[in-house]
């Protein structure tokens, strides 16, 4: 890369940051921070103490941005939570062999038509790969974290715990580009009701129909239920899917109904603090997978 694209990347750096955002290097022509892992943390400096992660060491400050832009061609990666945005991102079909498969654009369209709303209008930034970012101001009063299909099919969120690369940088497949808006527009209350975590339910004894699978079966679920009952909360999605992938074995094998699996998952899962739209798709997802992969019986 040339010393202009290292200026217009400095730029871009500061004109995020002047818009209030924490910014943080991306690697050259990548979207991988590119700000030393934990395992390989020095322990000097800001890590003296203990290892800083990128969401912390995320800046505003001009001359600390100026001073590591100067370095190399970073790009440019947003800190979503400090940053007081939610941004939904618009995906594209990874595969695109099927011209009638739906992008996320047109998911989310057609979820404000059935919501009796238009698409908001904001600050929007065009992916390298053809996707959109939608970037709003998150609100105060509730803390949103990153959702993977909670919203449909291709369209995810990003904000604490998450970011996005910013408009101005390049990778391989293109540049991130500003294409509408000025401001990030308030998050609409209506999406707001989706994402927001679902309130914590006490959790009681999961109570399972002892006729409606195969004693295994049934204390596989009820353990694997138990083990997403005390997930971390960093850890809640990534857990339930794990738990359901390996009771999906004894679903595929006959020994479980599906319904009564899912169920199960469902009442665990929103127990714990997740959304119910992002446990059904999650506990979908695992299932599925782990039906199809599914060894026989006899080698298992």
């Amino acid at each position: 890369m040339t010393q202009d694209t290292r200026a217009v990347l400095l730029q871009a750096a500061l004109q995020a940051a002047a818009r209030g955002w924490h910014v943080f290097p991306l690697r050259p022509g990548t979207k991988r921070p590119a700000l030393h892992g934990e395992t390989s943390c020095p322990r000097t400096g800001p890590c003296a103490t203990t290892h800083v992660k990128w969401e912390q060491r995320a800046t505003r400050d001009p001359d600390r941005i100026r001073a590591a832009w100067t370095r190399a061609p970073y790009n440019v990666g947003v800190a979503c939570g400090p940053s007081g945005l939610l941004v939904v991102d618009l995906d594209m079909p990874k595969t695109r062999g099927s011209s009638d498969a739906p992008c996320g654009a047109a998911t989310f369209e057609a979820l404000c038509e059935r919501a009796a709303h238009a698409v908001p209008d904001t600050y929007r930034v065009r992916t390298a790969s053809g996707g959109m970012h939608l970037y709003f101001t998150a609100p105060p009063d509730v803390r949103l974290t990153n959702t993977a299909g909670t919203i449909g099919e291709l369209v995810d969120t990003r904000a604490w715990g998450g970011y996005v690369v910013a408009a101005g940088s390049i990778v391989d497949a293109g540049p991130y580009e500003t294409v509408s808006g000025s401001v990030a527009a308030p998050l609409p209350e209506w999406l707001q009701n989706i994402l927001k975590p679902a309130s914590a339910r006490p959790a009681g004894p999961l109570r399972l129909p002892a006729v409606d699978g195969s004693r295994a079966a049934l204390a596989a679920l009820e353990a694997e239920c138990a083990i997403v009952a005390t997930a971390p909360d960093k850890q809640r999605n990534t857990t339930l899917n794990r738990c359901a992938f390996k009771v999906g074995r004894f679903v595929a094998w006959g020994d479980l109904p599906r319904h009564v699996a899912e169920a199960a998952f469902q009442g665990a899962g929103e127990a714990r603090g997740l959304t119910p739209a992002e446990c059904r798709a999650t506990i979908r997802s695992a299932l599925d997978s782990s039906i199809r992969k599914a060894r026989p019986r006899e080698a298992a």
